[in-house]
């Protein structure tokens, strides 16, 4: 009887731990290790899009399990770092296709494929953040347009209020895990509060000046009011978020060069996901380390100096 009690007990305790580490890697799509921030971000996903929330569960299951089998740092996976890219390619996934067997065949390979290479990443010790989502579903995308076709949904036609008052700040919380519900980008951002107020208070701010930059640089008011200019500066503001002066320097640069970067993927209508986020974040930590270097050594040869 003991010996049952026992492992049931553990058998809970394995379950327990297996669901903390699935939320965490759904708080990671906004770099917050924080399993209560996960849960309300499939709770955002599940109200917007209930298939969609399916889909984000069944990917960030399979990134995970995929970790665990392939015996990834148990460091790693207990923060949660092989499940926010599985969780994007599920959602991206049920975005692109259509819900058929396939599709939901591609999302369990997807997802497995985003841990592997968000893994060769972090072996490599390089901060290359959600691109291993962006590469997964570039690769559906391609395949599904050139061999698989039928597959291929069309994508919703959304309608737009004309009343915004400054909704696509959360629209573009939202937008960062495809969903163009105010009440779920609001509880993104009620989400990232929980984990992280000053990340949460910079993501909006962020989304707020991509926005405003957009519009005076004639881009759709449409696509604006969604928070379509607004998401890959969410995740800008929230990389470099912080208390100093400096941190807000820096979210400055990755908003502006991330906004820059979208208008170009624009330009020659290839499909952004969050690479604006990403190859923004990764200029601006490059200069910020080089630039840091170089403020370093100037202060040792004034040293040397004196």
């Amino acid at each position: 009887m003991l010996r049952k009690f026992e492992v049931r007990n553990g058998l809970a305790e394995k379950l327990i731990y297996l669901m903390l580490i699935v939320l965490k890697g759904l708080g990671q799509i906004m770099l917050q290790e924080n399993a209560v921030t996960g849960l309300l971000f499939l709770i955002g996903i599940f109200y917007g899009s209930f298939i969609m929330g399916a889909a984000a569960l069944l990917a960030v299951v399979c990134g995970t399990a995929t970790a665990l089998l392939l015996k990834y740092e148990k460091s790693e996976i207990d923060k949660g770092l092989y499940g926010f890219s599985a969780a994007l390619v599920g959602v991206a996934a049920i975005l692109f296709l259509k819900p058929v067997l396939i599709s939901w065949i591609i999302i369990i390979i997807g997802s497995a494929l985003a841990t592997v290479l968000q893994h060769l990443f972090i072996k490599r010790k390089i901060p290359v953040f959600t691109l291993p989502f962006v590469l997964v579903v570039w690769i559906i995308l391609f395949f599904a347009n050139n061999y698989f076709t039928g597959i291929i949904s069309e994508l919703p036609v959304a309608t737009v209020s004309t009343n915004n008052n400054f909704t696509f700040v959360f629209k573009g919380y939202g937008q960062v895990i495809f969903q163009g519900s105010l009440v779920s980008g609001m509880l993104f951002f009620i989400a990232v509060f929980i984990s992280s107020p000053i990340s949460a208070l910079y993501g909006l701010a962020g989304a707020m000046l991509s926005a405003i930059i957009a519009f005076n640089l004639s881009a759709p008011a449409s696509d604006i009011s969604l928070g379509l200019f607004s998401y890959n500066a969410v995740l800008c503001a929230i990389v470099f978020a912080g208390n100093q002066i400096k941190d807000g320097f820096w979210v400055l640069i990755a908003v502006l060069l991330s906004l820059a970067i979208s208008f170009l993927m624009l330009k020659f209508n290839i499909t952004q996901l969050t690479f604006p986020f990403v190859l923004a974040s990764c200029i601006t930590l490059l200069f910020s380390k080089y630039l840091g270097k170089s403020i370093q050594k100037e202060t040792i040869n004034q040293d040397t100096q004196h």
